[in-house]
């Protein structure tokens, strides 16, 4: 019991996997207790059994397997997760539980499989089952098959797939067992109950006793069909209706039933194929060819034999239908012909619609033997010709049997009649179409009026069995014009005839059948049930007549019954008289013909007023145009009454029932008055009144031949004017082009311009309606006129042709609706037009010596013959689709050996196609598959031919008839991995725009499935991608199903593919408009159009949603959305307008894009990731294409995706780029939404030759950015790099106006992306093969360059003028000329220094290079600068370096006399007042007042006030305008403000390698490097130094590399900064780190490391530093640490620093170190002033160092005696001048502080005292100025500066203004420690204030006026010190600041 115990606690799932086998068993018993306990199917409970469940079934103890096989029941009975074990437990059962003895085990197990298929999973327990027969143990297999058979009987043939178990049965008749051949007995009966006869051909193989046996039982069965008696859980609500009637009682059930019939099994399906042509003898097509007619007969013989297997395997069966076809055709022994036709019935049976292919070329040879009489041959012939039509479809057979319809042998007529009749039998109403009646009738019209009694009861029973099919209806129209006793006939014909599956021959029986038969459902309701009169049906290019429109029959049979009253017959004049006499006055009838004109004039008025009076009904329209016509008539010779008359026309023509008969009379009159001044206008009213009553195409008809029967050139000109109008006014519908052509050719060759002008211009308006095919009419005309032509129809391109607004017809419409929808249904490929055209039957050209040549064995002559074949085609332009044996020959070459000839042959299958139209469709089976085989060929050029071929093909015939057959499926059977990507790409692009298709295409599916498992990524990528294309159409659970048959392995990784893809299904496209009220969809009822319903709802709830909630899935107010409209086009209660339009209108009013929210990002992410390809192409492969309309499906409106990747026309591309720019401003957020997506498309435009499309994207793109920029879009780098890339191709364009338009969108580009990126981006575009691609680029190149100067230049200037430097030695001459302009727009910008940024150039480049430099210098003076460059042209000091107007701070300066640049000053501030300001001075003071009014001390000055709203803004891209300057960082013109306003817009990316990059640029310049303020610099390093420290830096990709890229710009910030703000920044941070105990160690480290390097460099910077900043610095940092503190730190290293810093220092200046420590307070409590005096006491180098921090680094203090003397005296001279005093007391000064040793004694010494004291006190004056100045603006730059004009000085004197005011105010600081909290806020420019004495401010303002003069002319002539520019735009918000406090603190 202890035992026990211890299995008793565990819990049941444990117990049911315990060794101990009463454990289980305990556990089986609670498990089913449980089982039977739980509710809820779906709880959680089941879960924990799903991996125990096989163990139940197979525990190795009896007892307890049986209780297991009970729990097992009830779990899969009640589990929703049962279904997932199906497989593994029915295998359990199987092995494990069918070999038991106890029959209540094989009982639990036979129920646990049933169940299994009661919860959906039939097929895997079929699949175990049928597995088990294969069993050893005979006792598994009889409970296999009495399994199998109980499943049959309960569930029934639909549920049990029959096939499979019907295959095995055979072999289990074999058994020795004979329990296993009895159950195989009884198996075989329950079979033949549901499949009746079936069955037997599969068992004839089986032993006769068995068959003998089995036949007396299947005798005793009962005749009616069994009835499924257990259901699906699918199934319930057929199961209630079962049960229902298991109540009410068996017979009534019957009737019932009936909807639900079991499934009829074809016998064919159950068969095995047998392969019969490698059985054939090897000698067959010898001996068929042989004389003697025995060798005939047995080589056919062996062939019948073969051909009586009722399954054939399919094989390439071409050479022997061939060899049977000779001999029907040509054989003269009627018995070997006989032989023949029933070898070809036999293979027609076996193949089915395997020998579609084959078809067409047996059909017309049949037929043709049909003239034979004997009845066995005839006999034969029709059961071949019947077996054919099986295999294949009426539509493809249609144009040879009309070939013989009027053959002059009657037997031919009356077989192929009878032929028809047959088929007839095998239509529905949606296999015989009104398109094929309207074919057929009228032939058997013409047979039904025969003289031979047989063809006319032949024709009886052909109409008699169509009436049968589609009903009386649908025939009737045609039959309009047989008089009663006829249509009797064929009425009575139709009730003999009997379909099949029909039975019961009553008339009211038959009435119903068409009804019962009724095809789609969608279309015979809508046919039915529509309103009597709809819209009018205004198809644009509608369903045109094919036959003459008057003589057809046919087209009496398409108008309405109201037609009929138009038929008038002529009236004789006297009739006409009397009838005009009873409706108009009489003294109108008298003055008719009067000779006076103003009688007549009056009697038109009076006859005008009775006619807009009368009634329509009571107008006699003929007799009253007689009377018009009476003499005078026509040949009035007053213009008033002819005018009069020509409207009384119109009016009667618009007002009456105006008949044909009518319109004779006046047209006639009409023409001729056409083309007159004063009456030519009321004669074209009066044609399209005419036109309305009639109809255009007769009217024009008429007109055109009478016109062109005249000779007056005036009249025909003005004809074809009118009837170019009529067709925009009326549309194309009906046109016959073909009476037209000819005309128009004539009109052509006229004489008279005129006519010529007005005939283009008809084509023209022609070519809207029936594009590119028009021009094949006229390709024989002359050069020159063709290009008229042409011209023409290029202006036509991307129009519409205008809605139809007359001659709607108001009967007939509804046919025509319904015809429509026929043609659309199919499938339609190619515009009706086509139909229109003149076609020629090739038939006869195509020579047997031809298909000979194109089959033969040298290369040469089989090449030579598909030549033949192409100029045979060219020759005819439109061809009939009857092409004699070319398209056998053809096939054999499209797997030539000789690439060549396969991609030759793909060529003239292309011609084809556009030379025969949509009737190519009856070739797609012998001529388009082979088409698809070729789409595996290895070669990418051929496959690439073939798909160009498969599209030209599907173009033509629809998508329908390739999908139809096995054909396709076996295509994919092959395992070639490239046509199994081809094609399946292929699918995915044509299937989602198919409404319907073919069932068929789920053979596909199987292979699909492979192909989802297939070693070549490429393929299995294919196949995911058309996977949910597939389950749009087949459904999901269709497809689940198909994966039964799979290998256990791979149904799983299948199945999740499936639902991966039924997540991304598709919504299937709505049925067209009409049919939208009918139509219901396949699944689960859910409305078709669904997509429509979804964009309705969504619409609907914007409008009553709140824009501001963000709501974004739609913007809120779609434009020209009307939610009403869009119900009614839903529900199909309003009739649409037209085909086209009642679509566009439903789907395209709503937005067109969908705003998806986060959707741009997760692409972004998607890519960065990996998750798709990354747009990267040189040419766009399939993938990329579907993965852009995968990625557009979920934003884009449905609709204008489709026009978007429209395949063949490029006008619907045309239209949706139209509509995109149309909506850009209303839908602008949802265009940025999607923006990176329809650049891609553009991108992918960009590829293409078409260019009406680019022109279009490129229209779109110019639109595009400017709007982006207004709106302050800025692209982002994956958008730009998707696309750029692809812009920059299409600039080496051919054609001008293309590269003209790039050129602009490459500008605007540079203001929604950074020009410095765009500048990469054409630096590749320079490295292209296509010159003229390189050559723009260069001049793209130097256009950044001049508009934003050097700092475009990525990486760097160097690399990338070295790049551009090596087109100077081009081949191409333009690519030249361009890279010598964009080198020369660089030396306008950096002078000299180009020669150095572009290396070494060949003694030939450079000379090239040098000519073009002194060619521009030569121009540049006389050219006059544009506007915006004017101002600083004037700025610029006059005497400049001729050859360099433009120099810059690359360059020396050129040396001037310094009187110019005093004189100049002044000038440039008042050029700067009165010109455009450059900079915006937000902040400007008048100084000079406020200085000068000393009585308001106490105040401070106003402001001018501006809005500085727009400061706070972010700052904003300069956008490039005319260049003003050149950019170079040292002016301070607009440029400058624009260009680092730039870079600074680039620091504040996003991109860490951006921001990067632009602050390399800001420090590469040291002029600007040096503004760089000491808080800032604090700042930058701070946060560098920490980046360079950060984990996650690692992590990224590229992450040391961003290091690296750190650690240099840290390397160029110390060097090229302001030495004293780094040094005192670093110091600064060193304290800051070691205070905060939370600091890192590390960042310690690094700073003191930069302290370290800049210690290593202050030999060379000391002369640049202010010491006394750095020492007030020290001391600081040694008051925080004093020397203990810094002791007691972690590290030493801090202290090392600190001492090594003083060391050097003192060791570089020596004792003078002490004298700056000024701007320490209390020097004794400074623990740094001990330190320095022993650091200066020990160290032994006092002398060979200047101290004093004025002096500046670059000259040589070792200067001559002579030398000296010259200088002084030179400096003496102009202080004794009147002019130059002040500039040579300046130059003194500084002479005296760089040589303080200096001797002046020799030149004062002969000077009066008055003149030694002005000298000594200019001097102090000078001296004190400097003194306050100088701490401020420590002078320090290199000696390579450039010296800057007065007006750049003009920022550094309003801050030493700015400075003096500020201490006047006290708001000065006076101390180091209280400036220290201001530090952080300090801009670029601020430096920290310095303390100074009173005396010395007092000073400074007594003298402030004085010295702003000399101010200027210090800074002029100090060369070495320029003051450091500084860029407004920078500081504006520190000047800011600091004034909102002055004005504060005044308050």
């Amino acid at each position: 019991m202890g035992d026990d115990s211890e299995w008793m606690k565990l819990p049941i799932d444990q117990k049911c996997e315990h060794k101990v086998w009463k454990a289980r068993l305990n556990g089986y018993e609670e498990a089913l207790k449980l089982f039977k306990r739980i509710e809820d199917e779906k709880s959680p409970e089941w879960g924990k059994y799903l991996g125990l469940l096989k163990k139940f079934v197979t525990d190795s103890n009896a007892v307890a397997q049986l209780k297991g096989l009970e729990a097992a029941l009830a779990y899969i009975e009640n589990a929703h997760v049962a279904g997932k074990t199906s497989g593994e437990v029915v295998s359990g059962v199987v092995s494990k539980v069918f070999n038991q003895p106890k029959a209540r085990a094989k009982e639990l197990g036979s129920d646990i499989c049933l169940m299994y298929m009661e919860i959906e999973r039939a097929e895997v327990v079929q699949d175990e089952l049928i597995k088990g027969l294969d069993n050893k143990n005979p006792k598994i297999v009889v409970t296999c098959i009495e399994t199998l058979r109980k499943a049959l009987s309960e569930f029934g043939s639909k549920i049990i797939t029959l096939k499979p178990v019907v295959k095995v049965l055979p072999k289990q008749f074999e058994s020795r067992e004979k329990a296993v051949r009895d159950e195989a007995k009884l198996l075989a009966v329950e079979i033949y109950k549901w499949i009746r006869d079936a069955l037997r051909p599969p068992l004839q193989g089986i032993n006769s006793v068995q068959l003998k046996e089995l036949e007396e039982e299947w005798v005793k069965l009962p005749t009616a069909a069994p009835k499924q008696s257990r259901f699906l859980r699918s199934q319930q609500a057929l199961k209630a209706k079962f049960e229902q009637q298991q109540a009410a009682g068996g017979d009534e059930a019957d009737g019932d039933k009936d909807d639900e019939p079991a499934p009829q099994v074809d016998p064919y399906e159950l068969l095995e194929a047998v392969e019969i042509l490698s059985k054939l003898p090897k000698d067959f097509y010898d001996k068929i060819e042989a004389k003697k007619w025995q060798e005939r007969k047995e080589a056919l013989e062996a062939v019948e034999t073969l051909a009586k297997n009722p399954k054939l395997e399919n094989g390439d069966f071409g050479d022997l239908v061939r060899a049977l076809r000779k001999v029907i055709g040509k054989d003269a022994n009627v018995m070997l012909v006989t032989l023949a036709a029933k070898c070809v019935a036999g293979l027609a049976a076996g193949l089915r619609k395997k020998f579609g292919t084959y078809a067409g070329h047996v059909v017309p040879t049949i037929l043709e033997k049909f003239k034979e009489k004997k009845p066995q041959v005839v006999q034969a012939l029709q059961e071949a010709i019947d077996a054919i039509f099986l295999t294949t479809t009426l539509q493809n057979i249609s144009e040879d049997v009309l070939g013989v319809m009027d053959n002059k042998n009657p037997s031919i007529k009356q077989q192929a009649s009878l032929f028809l009749a047959r088929s007839f039998r095998h239509c529905t109403q949606a296999t015989l179409p009104k398109s094929m009646l309207k074919a057929f009738c009228p032939a058997f019209l013409k047979q039904v009026n025969d003289s031979a009694p047989e063809v006319r009861d032949a024709a009886y029973e052909a109409l008699g069995t169509a009436m049968k099919v589609v009903g009386e209806k649908a025939v009737n129209p045609f039959l309009a014009d047989l008089d009663k006793l006829k249509l009797d006939k064929i009425k009575e014909s139709a009730d003999k005839v009997e379909l099949p599956g029909k039975k019961g021959g009553g008339v009211g029986a038959e009435k119903k059948a068409p009804a019962a038969k009724a095809a789609p459902p969608a279309v015979a309701p809508a046919r039915s049930s529509g309103p009597p009169k709809k819209a009018p049906a205004a198809k644009l290019g509608g369903p045109p007549k094919k036959g003459k429109p008057a003589s057809a029959p046919s087209a009496k049979g398409k108008k309405c019954p109201e037609t009929k009253e138009f038929v008038e017959t002529e009236l004789s004049i006297e009739v006409c008289e009397e009838r005009s006499a009873a409706v108009l006055p009489a003294s109108c009838m008298q003055l008719l013909d009067s000779a006076n004109w103003k009688e007549r004039l009056a009697s038109m008025e009076e006859f005008q007023k009775a006619v807009e009076q009368m009634d329509k009904s009571e107008m006699p329209c003929q007799a009253l145009v007689r009377m018009l016509a009476k003499k005078p008539g026509w040949k009035e010779t007053n213009f008033q009454v002819m005018q009069m008359k020509l409207h009384i026309v119109g009016l009667i023509a618009q007002k009456g029932s105006f008949s044909k008969t009518s319109a004779f009379v006046v047209l006639d009159g009409l023409v001729d008055k056409i083309g007159d001044v004063k009456c030519g206008g009321k004669a074209k009213e009066g044609l399209t009144a005419t036109a309305e009553a009639c109809s255009l195409p007769w009217t024009a008809e008429q007109v055109v031949s009478m016109v062109f029967a005249q000779k007056n050139p005036k009249n025909q000109a003005e004809t074809l004017n009118w009837l170019a109008n009529a067709m925009k006014e009326f549309g194309f519908a009906g046109i016959n082009v073909k009476g037209f052509i000819n005309n128009v050719k004539t009109a052509l060759g006229a004489t008279n311009p005129a006519v010529r002008t007005a005939a283009i211009t008809l084509l023209g308006v022609m070519y809207l309606y029936m594009g590119a095919p028009l021009r094949m009419f006229f390709e024989d005309e002359k050069p020159a006129l063709l290009k008229q032509i042409d011209d023409e129809f290029e202006k036509m391109q991307g129009q519409s042709p205008p809605t139809a607004f007359r001659g709607a017809r108001k009967g007939g419409a509804e046919e025509d609706g319904e015809e429509a929808d026929e043609q659309e249904e199919d499938g339609g490929g190619a515009p009706d037009v086509m139909d229109l055209l003149p076609r020629t039957d090739i038939s006869d050209k195509i020579t047997q010596d031809i298909v000979d040549k194109v089959g033969d064995k040298n290369w040469k002559i089989r090449k030579e013959g598909l030549d033949e074949v192409a100029a045979v085609i060219s020759e005819a332009k439109f061809i009939q689709p009857s092409i004699g044996e070319l398209p056998m020959a053809l096939k054999g070459r499209l797997n030539d050996s000789n690439k060549i000839l396969v991609q030759q042959t793909l060529t003239i299958l292309q011609q084809i196609a556009v030379a025969m139209g949509p009737a190519l469709k009856q070739h797609v089976k012998n001529l388009g598959m082979p088409i698809i085989t070729v789409l595996g060929d290895g070669k990418t050029n051929v496959r690439a031919a073939a798909m160009t071929t498969l599209q030209a093909w599907v173009e033509q015939t629809g998508m329908k008839d390739w999908l139809e057959g096995e054909d396709l499926s076996e295509e994919l059977k092959r395992e070639n991995p490239f046509l199994r990507q081809e094609v399946l790409g292929w699918l995915a692009e044509k299937l989602p725009a198919m409404r319907t298709v073919p069932s068929d295409l789920m053979l596909c599916v199987p292979y699909l499935y492979s192909c989802l498992e297939d070693r070549n990524g490429d393929v299995r990528k294919k196949a995911q991608d058309a996977l949910p294309i597939f389950m749009m159409h087949l459904g999901y659970e269709k497809m689940l199903k198909a994966t039964g048959k799979l290998k256990p392995s791979s149904k799983e990784p299948v199945s999740a593919l499936l639902e991966k893809a039924r997540a991304v299904m598709p919504a299937k496209l709505a049925p067209p408009p009409g049919k939208a009220g009918a139509a219901k969809s396949v699944s689960g009822g859910a409305p078709a159009t669904l997509y429509v319903g979804v964009s309705f709802i969504l619409a609907v709830t914007c409008s009553f949603v709140s824009c501001s909630d963000n709501v974004s899935v739609l913007s809120c107010k779609p434009p020209h959305f009307s939610p009403l409209s869009h119900c009614q086009g839903v529900l199909g209660k309003k009739a649409p307008v037209t085909k086209a339009t009642a679509k566009d209108e439903e789907d395209r009013s709503g937005v067109i894009f969908i705003l998806v929210p986060n959707g741009k990002e997760q692409r972004i992410k998607e890519e960065k990731g990996l998750k798709v390809l990354k747009w990267n192409f040189n040419t766009p492969r399939d993938e990329y294409v579907d993965q852009l309309k995968t990625q557009m499906s979920t934003c884009f409106a449905r609709w204008l995706q489709d026009e978007l990747f429209h395949a063949s026309d490029f006008q619907r591309q045309v239209k949706a780029i139209g509509v995109m720019g149309e909506r850009m401003e209303d839908e602008l957020e949802g265009t940025v939404s999607c923006l990176d997506l329809i650049l891609k498309w553009f991108t992918l435009r960009f590829f293409e030759t078409n260019s009406t499309v680019l022109m279009k994207v490129l229209e779109y793109l110019k639109l595009l950015f400017p709007t982006l920029s207004r709106e302050n879009y800025h692209l982002n780098e994956y958008e730009a790099s998707s696309f750029i890339p692809y812009l920059i191709l299409k600039v080496g364009e051919s054609k001008d106006v293309v590269r003209k338009d790039v050129r602009a969108i490459l500008t605007m580009l540079c203001k929604v992306y950074p020009a410095s990126k765009v500048f990469p981006f054409l630096m590749d575009g320079t490295k292209s093969k296509n010159s003229k691609q390189r050559a723009e680029c260069l001049e793209e190149l130097g256009c950044l360059i001049e508009n934003y100067g050097m700092n475009v230049c990525q990486p760097t200037p160097a690399k990338s003028m070295k790049e551009i430097a090596v087109h100077i030695g081009d081949r191409d001459n333009s690519v030249r000329n361009a890279a010598l302009n964009t080198v020369l727009a660089v030396y306008n910008v950096c002078g000299d220094q180009v020669y150095k940024l572009i290396g070494n150039l060949s003694e030939k480049e450079m000379s090239m290079l040098e000519e073009r430099v002194k060619r521009s210098a030569k121009k540049t003076p006389a050219a006059a600068p544009p506007p915006a460059r004017q101002a600083a042209e004037r700025e610029r000091p006059q005497r400049e370096h001729p050859s360099n107007p433009n120099a810059t701070f690359m360059r020396k300066p050129a040396q001037q006399p310094q009187e110019d640049s005093k004189l100049n000053t002044r000038a440039q501030n008042a050029v700067r007042e009165h010109s455009h300001p450059s900079i915006p001075k937000e902040f400007q003071l008048d100084l000079d007042m406020i200085e000068n009014d000393h009585t308001r001390v106490s105040e401070l000055p106003d402001l001018v006030q501006h809005k500085l709203d727009e400061l706070l803004e972010p700052i904003m891209m300069p956008e490039p305008k005319i260049r003003s300057v050149s950019p170079h960082f040292d002016d301070l013109h607009n440029s400058t403000a624009s260009t680092i306003n730039f870079v600074i817009s680039q620091v504040a990316s996003g991109d860490i390698n951006t921001s990067i990059q632009a602050l390399a640029q800001l420090f590469s310049m040291e002029s600007l490097a040096r503004e760089a303020s000491m808080g800032v610099l604090k700042d930058l390093m701070h946060g560098l130094i920490t980046l360079m420290l950060d984990a996650r830096v690692e992590d990224i990709e590229d992450g040391q590399q961003l290091i690296r890229s750190v650690n240099l710009l840290v390397v160029r910030v110390l060097e090229k900064s302001d030495q004293t703000n780094i040094l005192s920044a670093l110091l600064v941070l060193l304290q800051d780190s070691l205070t905060t105990s939370s600091g890192s160690p590390m960042f310690s480290e690094l700073v003191m490391k930069c302290l370290w390097r800049m210690i290593r460099f202050l030999p060379e910077t000391i002369n640049s530093i202010n010491l006394d900043r750095i020492l007030l610095d020290v001391h600081n940092f040694m008051k925080v640490f004093p020397k203990e503190k810094l002791k007691q730190l972690k590290s030493d290293v801090p202290h090392r620093t600190l001492k090594t810093l003083l060391h050097t220092l003192c060791k570089l200046t020596g004792a003078k170190i002490l004298d700056h420590m000024s701007m320490i307070e209390n020097k004794n409590d400074s623990e740094l002033e001990a330190h320095l005096r022993r650091v200066v006491k020990h160290s032994g180098n006092f002398s060979g160092m200047k101290s004093d921090r004025g002096t500046e680094k670059g000259q040589d203090d070792r200067m001559s005696k002579a030398k000296v003397s010259d200088i002084l005296s030179e400096i003496f001279k102009k202080i004794g001048s009147k002019e130059n005093t002040k500039e040579g007391l300046t130059e003194l000064y500084e002479y005296k502080q760089k040589y303080s040793d200096a001797d002046l004694e020799p030149f004062l010494r002969n000077t009066s005292q008055f003149f030694q004291s002005y000298v000594e006190r200019g001097l102090r004056v000078i001296e004190s100025e400097r003194e306050g100045k100088g701490r401020i603006q420590p002078s320090s730059t290199d000696s390579g500066s450039v010296p800057l004009n007065g007006e750049e000085m003009k920022p550094a004197v309003y801050y030493e203004r700015l400075k003096i005011l500020r201490q006047r105010q006290g708001l000065e600081n006076n101390s180091r420690g209280d400036s220290g909290p201001m530090r952080p806020i300090t801009s670029l420019l601020s430096k920290p204030s310095v303390a100074s004495s009173t005396d010395m401010l007092q000073s400074k303002l007594s003298q402030l006026k004085e010295s702003r003069e000399s101010h200027f002319q210090q800074e002029q002539s100090h060369s070495h010190s320029p003051t450091r520019c500084s860029s407004p735009s920078a500081n504006l918000d520190d000047l800011k600041k600091r004034l909102e406090r002055i004005k504060s603190n005044r308050q």
